[in-house]
């Protein structure tokens, strides 16, 4: 496809593409979440109920609708029941709390808040500083209704005793469907905007890759509150017929078996739990994941970062195939990826992907750069609507990131002569964990409030497992006392558990710049020195909650 070419297809609804699926299948077997098989019709059937009761508490079409709810049938059919009365869904981490949590139901401006019973103390202690959230919906638990703070509690099953009835709402594919949000890079996460045509968009491209058919059976431990989850198995499952299942959690002893049970064919991963599969990594909350040799249907693993050693490994020692060459961000889907046909290069991150988007590499002044030379990977969408509509309630960020008229990732790339992209680094300053991106800015914002640190750096440290471990790097106050565990088990009870710093080291100072700004690249290239303390090392263990 020739670059720039502006391309009209067939776009799409949420809503549209469950409907076709009643019109085809409507009692087959659609999702198994978490052992739980629901139909397209037990979909719609909730949702109808969900959707009405909605409407009875004052919510409008485009109001949005939080989620903290952990990878459940709840999680599935709230989602669905959002989306299915025009409103937005907002998928809230279910490791925040304090201010993590009270940020983005404040900045989505979420009226309502479905909350697992065991988490909604959390809710309670937020509530009142989140202007306009006037329903919390507790799920399980001996919960009766009345009010946390200002806003009036309800029970799920009460909500289910709603008319059955199918809402009447309009719907277009450029309506807003999902506010993801952001890790945060320089400063607090930002809510991205994602119509109902990106949804289908990406599970489209994500599906062309895998070579996916109604034969196949896609399997995901990826929480619901990431976007992956719900593309993947919920939309990619309507798209392409077939069947989807999502797993409560990742684990490598349950793995096989998750496998062999539910029939998969194709499996949607990340990078570091590739790693521990392949090297059937041994912990006690993990052990060791049996015969993988008894897998009768898996073909395929999705999976990324993917180095090439690793991706070798699982090719040869469960002889599958991978995907393992894609590179996105939430705000532009698939900037490159991995078609049929096309095996990745090692250390790239697949093909520019031309079909949707014109990719280019810039300097610092917006000038092209030449194949092969580093610079800021940027974007522009050659069809409508299958990159972000911006950020929520803030338009300056937007247009900073538009510059030009191209999106800026923040990342630094390069294109070489074949068209295979490569992913350098980050230009803004953000870590990614397990899975999970996070805001350096986030987590010094809530260090600070400790009271005994005087200065503090949160940065990457490179990690085994193929993405970043976490250090704060901080001076104390002078006069106070503060020990590393110390810290750490403050942190605890501060911080969402794959926020919790792995390393910690006190100095006397931080380096910085002429212009006073703490020199981070200097600490990451530090890494790990004999004066760092190490949480693993020291065997301090912590809740995942």
């Amino acid at each position: 496809m020739t670059t720039g070419v502006w391309v009209s297809d067939e776009h799409q609804t949420l809503l549209s593409l469950l409907e076709r699926r009643l019109e085809t299948d409507p009692e087959g077997e659609y999702l198994d979440v978490t052992g739980t098989k629901l139909s397209a019709a037990d979909v719609e059937r909730t949702a109808n109920r969900l959707a009405n009761a909605l409407a009875d508490l004052g919510l409008g079409q485009g109001d949005r609708v939080a989620t903290l709810i952990d990878n459940s049938p709840h999680a599935l059919l709230a989602w669905w029941g959002a989306i299915w009365g025009g409103h937005v869904a907002v998928p809230v981490n279910t490791a925040y709390k304090g201010e993590y949590l009270r940020h983005q139901l404040a900045d989505s401006g979420s009226r309502v808040l479905f909350v697992e019973a065991d988490l909604a103390e959390r809710a309670g202690a937020v509530v009142d500083q989140v202007g306009g959230l006037d329903h919390v919906v507790v799920i399980g638990g001996p919960v009766e209704s009345g009010e946390i703070g200002a806003a009036t509690v309800h029970r799920w099953d009460d909500l289910l005793t709603a008319d059955d009835k199918r809402p009447s709402v309009d719907i277009k594919p450029s309506d807003l469907g999902t506010f993801v949000y952001t890790g945060g890079t320089t400063g607090l996460s930002k809510g991205c905007m994602l119509s109902h045509n990106y949804h289908a968009a990406l599970a489209r491209q994500i599906g062309i890759c895998w070579e996916r058919t109604a034969d196949d059976v896609v399997w995901t431990p990826l929480p619901m509150f990431h976007f992956n989850a719900l593309v993947t198995a919920v939309c990619g499952a309507l798209l392409f017929g077939g069947r989807a299942a999502i797993y409560r959690r990742f684990s490598v002893s349950e793995f096989w078996p998750e496998m062999n049970r539910v029939g998969a064919t194709v499996t949607s991963t990340l990078g570091t739990m590739a790693y521990l599969l392949a090297h059937d990594v041994d912990r006690p909350e993990m052990p060791r994941s049996g015969a993988p040799e008894a897998n009768e249907s898996l073909r395929l693993m999705g999976a990324a970062p993917l180095p090439a050693a690793l991706d070798d490994l699982i090719r040869e020692r469960f002889g599958i195939k991978t995907f393992s060459g894609a590179y996105g961000v939430t705000e532009a889907s698939l900037i490159s990826w991995q078609p049929p046909g096309v095996r990745n290069k090692p250390d790239a991150a697949g093909v520019v992907n031309d079909e949707y988007f014109d990719t280019r590499i810039f300097d610092d002044d917006d000038n092209e750069l030449a194949k092969g030379t580093d610079g800021e990977i940027v974007v522009r969408p050659k069809r409508p609507h299958v990159m972000f509509e911006g950020y929520w309630g803030r338009p300056e960020a937007t247009v900073e990131t538009s510059r030009n008229w191209w999106y800026h990732t923040g990342d630094i790339g390069r294109i070489d002569d074949e068209g295979f992209l490569y992913f350098v680094d980050r230009k803004a300053d953000y870590l990614r964990r397990r899975g999970e991106n996070i805001s350096s800015f986030e987590v010094e914002r809530v260090l600070m409030t400790h009271g005994s640190l005087a200065d503090v750096a949160v940065h990457a440290v490179a990690s085994q497992l193929t993405e970043d471990d976490l250090k704060v790097t901080a001076t104390v106050k002078e006069g106070a006392s503060l020990a590393e565990e110390d810290l750490f088990r403050w942190c605890v009870d501060q911080l969402p558990y794959f926020v919790l710093p792995r390393y910690i080291e006190f100095r006397a100072e931080l380096p910085r710049s002429p212009v006073g700004r703490v020199l981070k690249r200097e600490l990451r290239a530090e890494g790990v020195t004999p004066s760092t303390w190490d949480a693993e090392a020291a065997g301090v263990t912590y809740e995942k909650r």
